[in-house]
């Protein structure tokens, strides 16, 4: 993004997973590319929706910018800094300014815990505050994300998951983050609830200014919050642009075959479903050319043979297909 105050770029990002035959061997005998190659930016104060199918890099990328990963290759500049090759000595105090929020609600927090002892961890593993500062920050996160103080002293199993969630919220936040990863937040929680939490988080973005990596299958939550969303498919973006332009007039067909799978909410509309054949390839052998020319409708030769690189088609629209040029 060209004149913006982008607080995460990444560049050239590879993570591939060694595959080695036999339990005890260390033998590698193949790669699970899980992310090849991809370049993005997050501006200050924005939230980039990362979507796609199952197994298709989303989580893994949002794992590599907090450095729970470590990368195979490529840049990762969190404020102007790379925090891809710091050592780990140095990688604790540059945590705090990057938190993660995970799917699960419930496998995420630990049970033998109370609320207070969930949400003040970071503080104690950062060495932040006595005892009672702790206690009252933890008292004003249970406020900011919708709970009242005195739940700080129950247990994760006297939750909801939309409450667990907002527990989660909590403890994302307790070190004042500069940038969260949204692993797929809502994803396990009701339909209603799902709409409250994404309510909150918008909320909490405009009031704390927050920065947030947003991973989700589902394009209709994506839309509701996102500035900006990238298509992922085996491990590539195949398409980037601002969410009106994405969903309004989208450019590659992965991404056209996506969005007729979101449910109408008007009965009496009708959208032409397209609908994919096959399935996704291995990630340990992508095909050659276009990742997707195997599942593709109007797939041509070249598409086979020839990797479509991401080009800027137009304002910003960001295609990685043959058949769309600027």
């Amino acid at each position: 993004m060209t004149g913006v105050d982008n607080l995460v770029e990444v560049e050239n990002l590879v993570k591939h997973f060694p595959v080695r035959k036999g339990f005890l061997s260390s033998r590698v005998t193949g790669q699970v590319r899980a992310v090849d190659d991809i370049s993005f930016t997050v501006a200050r104060g924005e939230t980039l929706g990362l979507v796609g199918e199952s197994g298709c890099g989303k989580s893994t990328t949002g794992r590599l910018l907090i450095r729970l990963l470590d990368p195979t290759s490529g840049s990762i500049r969190l404020n102007g800094d790379d925090i891809a090759k710091i050592p780990d000595k140095e990688l604790r105090s540059r945590r705090r300014d990057v938190q993660i929020i995970f799917q699960d609600p419930f496998s995420s927090l630990n049970p033998r815990k109370t609320v207070e002892g969930i949400i003040s961890e970071p503080l104690i593993v950062h060495r932040i505050g006595t005892t009672a500062e702790r206690k009252a920050r933890v008292a004003e996160l249970l406020k900011l994300v919708g709970m009242a103080p005195d739940y700080a002293r129950r247990y994760p199993h006297e939750f909801s998951g939309g409450q667990r969630q907002r527990i989660g919220i909590a403890r994302a936040l307790a070190l004042n983050p500069k940038f969260i990863v949204c692993d797929e937040p809502v994803s396990a929680l009701d339909v209603s609830i799902q709409a409250q939490v994404i309510n909150l988080m918008r909320d909490l973005q405009r009031e704390l200014g927050l920065t947030y990596l947003f991973i989700s299958h589902n394009l209709a939550v994506v839309r509701h919050i996102a500035d900006r969303v990238a298509v992922m498919y085996l491990g590539k973006i195949v398409e980037m642009t601002d969410k009106n332009a994405l969903y309004e007039n989208p450019r590659h067909p992965y991404t056209k075959a996506l969005l007729s799978a979101i449910p109408m909410t008007n009965p009496d509309q009708r959208r032409q479903r397209v609908v994919l054949t096959g399935d996704v390839p291995s990630p340990m052998s992508p095909p050659k050319g276009c990742r997707f020319n195997t599942r593709c409708p109007v797939a041509v030769a070249s598409c086979r043979e020839i990797e479509p690189p991401l080009v800027d088609v137009g304002r910003g629209h960001q295609v990685a297909c043959h058949l769309v040029t600027p």
